[in-house]
């Protein structure tokens, strides 16, 4: 009886925990109009010293050094730093909360038929835990990219995302599916955009999907690109049948004619120098839009990856040769390539660390990246890289209210958000640890099961 009392005390206090995030924000800035006033505002492309933003129904209205409208509700941000909300790139937030419980990581698919059609906009889970958590890092945004062999901050191996089985390790493995980019703030609805770029894995993670080299994985991906264009011109013909057989399923195929016509663009993970050449190489002949993931070996290449227009998705932190593909890894990869004239964003470590994105930026500014270059990193290059430029990741008028008040320099660990809007919308700075620390160390009412006593 104790301990079913015990075990009903526990389930209730986390249901209560559960409900205290899920509930919808308050309609503070739904309809009314707010001012933050007084602060250092970071516009995401120029510095405004006691700079105002003022915002109504979700967008930003006007910035700059005026006084507040009349009747708006009043942010004092004096002494304050102002920023747009931060976005995570090549990001699991919504789509896993325990990576090591199956039932919880919707992040990955291992179908032998079902790879580039691979959508994690279907697996979001806004009630995850991780997103309150987010939230404390400055995060108002995140795009969400499936898992694959090649990714970065997993213990994926190639015969897990390969779908070994009748249809062979070729069938899925070239991709990792399609991501999406969301919104961190409380409701049910937090999917942004869908399928905003397809993930594939190049390097010794692409070698080990092909058959074991790197020259088998380019010439797979440029046959399976041959039978999307084959496809595409000839849907009539498949229907009936009419076409010989593909190497993919038909949701592959449509899926992958996009990326084909350059018009999705695709996440190719590659690390050392010599990788990054052949993606290069590989865009320019195929007319592929490009993203590069990883390229800790960028800075020996960073004039070639400027020229080709592409940008790049970064750990800021990376500087150990963990394998012959990192070898030249080192901490001013992302001073290098700015200063190159790539267009970096910087990322966090994982789901459950994807707020440590704001001290990677940091980390990247003490050897050597210009501090507005490493918070652009966080805000307008993400939302650039991915086509919503304008849209989020930046204070101009237009934009939606993603806006964040910080107590000092967001790039330092000791700073923190005290204010936070998504989309007007005011957010709560709290998470499921924050609420648990305190239920147990304020002993109030219900810090304990039923059947204790003092």
């Amino acid at each position: 009886m104790r301990a079913q009392t015990l075990i009903g005390g526990l389930a209730a206090a986390a249901a209560t925990a559960a409900l205290a995030l899920a509930v919808p924000a308050m309609a503070q800035g739904a309809g009314e109009t707010v001012a933050v006033t007084g602060g250092e505002v970071h516009t995401g492309t120029s510095v405004i010293e006691n700079g105002t933003v003022v915002f109504r129904n979700g967008r930003i209205v006007s910035v700059g050094t005026g006084p507040a409208p009349a009747g708006a509700r009043i942010i004092d941000a004096r002494g304050r730093i102002v920023t747009p909300g931060f976005v995570a790139v090549d990001s699991g937030l919504g789509g896993s909360e325990v990576s090591s419980v199956p039932g919880s990581d919707d992040m990955a698919n291992r179908s032998n038929t079902l790879s580039a059609a691979f959508d994690v906009s279907w697996g979001l889970d806004p009630w995850s835990f991780t997103l309150p958590v987010a939230r404390l890092g400055g995060l108002t945004r995140a795009v969400v990219v499936p898992i694959h062999a090649g990714s970065s901050n997993t213990d994926i191996h190639e015969h897990d995302a390969a779908g070994a089985g009748e249809g062979g390790y070729h069938d899925p493995g070239l991709f990792g599916g399609q991501a999406a980019v969301i919104h961190l703030g409380q409701g049910p609805d937090i999917l942004v955009r869908s399928r905003v770029a397809m993930a594939a894995p190049f390097g010794e993670a692409g070698a080990g999907v092909a058959g074991g080299a790197r020259g088998a994985a380019y010439v797979l991906f440029r046959e399976t690109l041959a039978e999307v264009r084959l496809y595409a011109r000839n849907r009539g013909a498949y229907e009936r049948a009419g076409l010989r057989d593909l190497m993919l399923s038909r949701a592959d195929l449509e899926a992958l004619v996009p990326v084909a016509e350059g018009r999705m663009p695709l996440i190719i993970s590659a690390h050392r120098a010599a990788d990054i050449l052949q993606v290069l190489r590989l865009a320019r002949e195929e007319g592929l839009q490009v993203i590069l993931d990883g390229a800790e070996e960028g800075w020996l290449v960073a004039d070639q990856i400027a020229a080709a227009r592409v940008p790049v998705l970064l750990d800021a932190t990376a500087n150990l040769p963990g394998s012959f593909e990192t070898r030249a890894a080192h901490l001013g990869n992302a001073a290098a390539l700015n200063a190159a004239g790539v267009t970096i964003a910087i990322k966090g470590v994982g789901v459950h660390r994807a707020r440590e994105a704001r001290y990677n930026a940091g980390n990247a500014v003490a050897h050597g990246l210009p501090h507005a270059a490493a918070l652009a990193a966080l805000t307008v290059n993400p939302a650039r890289i991915f086509g919503d430029e304008g849209r989020y990741g930046v204070l101009a008028p237009g934009a939606e209210a993603d806006v964040v008040v910080w107590s000092g320099d967001p790039l330092e660990p000791l700073s923190q958000p005290e204010v936070m809007f998504i989309a007007g919308a005011q957010q709560p700075l709290t998470s499921r640890g924050l609420m648990l620390r305190d239920r147990y160390r304020d002993g109030g009412e219900g810090a304990l099961p039923p059947a204790y006593s003092r």
